[in-house]
């Protein structure tokens, strides 16, 4: 589909636009194909761009190569220029996988300081295989060469955390790391992944076809064809609200008993194909990364969740980290890092053995 099919898209959207009615167009894409007309298009329309980047060159180009295996970082980065080039507002997607899970600060540096993302969502590959081979459908309980191991994942995520929280609270969006606040803070994440239930993520074919989730384009999660259905009376049914459902009513017991359990919610339903210790099925793969990533992250989260609340701005929590930090470091007759003028044992140091 070239430029001239979202042209006529656009076309539509403003033919059948009712009073107070407003349409938020995105696109995702690896940016390779971008050019001018394509990102003065995106401009003139408002849309919000995903770019698909995994970090630097030699570990974008180990997976994200094209039909002759050749990599393709150099075309990636001039759509993501091209886009700057005309102000096109974008997002920053990168899939984290055995390689470049290895290599967090490395990944995350890039994408800030090379890529000028500020907004980042990191989505752990998790592909699942059976004795054939690799399948398109959610079967097997072990996963391809490629996919990230759990405890992987957590280091990765934990390492940018430590980075994100002492230097771009409040100037990087970092999807995982900001759901996270939320979820502290009692609120809803804003992430299917992080919920309770879902359901609300469904899926349009280019036929018609609506299923339930991107991650489940499989027949059984068929809900029918708009062409036949209205989409209001697909998206309500009771094979959609079952679905939705299912992802608080299937989860094990150890996740019901689990001091995590608000803020991971047994995570995306895609991935819970392991067993329990006790031979419940439905633990997730990523239990044991999301557990320990969720620990790492508790005190500076119940930080900045204690300064939401009381009116301060998240980013205050970098100020008060390397207040802790530098007191940490500081010797009881040595100045108060606070900068008070006092020795340190005559200020924040009271109490506190040399």
């Amino acid at each position: 589909m070239g430029i001239d099919f979202y042209r006529r898209a656009i076309e539509l959207q403003e033919k059948y636009r009712k009073p107070g009615m407003n349409f938020e167009n995105t696109m995702q894409t690896n940016g390779t194909l971008l050019d001018d007309e394509w990102c003065q298009f995106f401009k003139e329309n408002n849309f919000l761009i995903g770019i698909s980047i995994d970090g630097p060159r030699e570990l974008h180009n180990i997976y994200r190569v094209d039909k002759k295996g050749e990599g393709s970082f150099d075309r990636v980065m001039r759509g993501l220029r091209l886009l700057q080039k005309h102000g096109v507002e974008y997002n920053v997607l990168t899939t984290v996988n055995r390689i470049n899970a290895d290599h967090p600060l490395e990944v995350y540096r890039f994408l800030r300081d090379e890529a000028g993302a500020d907004w980042i969502q990191f989505i752990p590959v998790v592909e699942r295989i059976n004795e054939e081979g690799y399948t398109l459908y959610q079967k097997g309980n072990t996963v391809s060469d490629r996919s990230v191991q759990p405890e992987q994942f957590g280091s990765f995520l934990s390492r940018i955390f430590d980075e994100w929280v002492r230097n771009d609270v409040g100037k990087l969006f970092v999807q995982t790391f900001e759901a996270s606040v939320r979820r502290w803070l009692g609120l809803p994440s804003g992430m299917c992944v992080f919920e309770e239930t879902c359901g609300a993520g469904l899926v349009l074919e280019h036929n018609g076809d609506l299923y339930s989730c991107d991650h489940f384009v499989e027949p059984e999660y068929l809900l029918g064809n708009i062409m036949e259905k209205e989409i209001s009376e697909l998206a309500a049914s009771e094979k959609q609200y079952r679905f939705g459902k299912n992802k608080r009513n299937t989860l094990p017991k150890v996740c019901c008993e689990c001091d995590v359990l608000f803020a991971c919610m047994g995570e995306c339903p895609k991935n819970r194909f392991l067993v329990t210790s006790t031979g419940e099925s439905g633990l997730n793969y990523l239990c044991k990364g999301w557990k320990a990533f969720f620990h790492h992250i508790d005190f500076p989260m119940k930080l900045m969740a204690g300064l939401i609340r009381r009116g301060y701005p998240a980013s205050e929590v970098m100020r008060v980290i390397a207040l802790e930090e530098a007191f940490a470091q500081t010797g009881r007759n040595e100045p108060c890092p606070c900068g008070s003028g006092k020795k340190f044992k005559r200020c924040h140091g009271q109490g506190k053995s040399g």
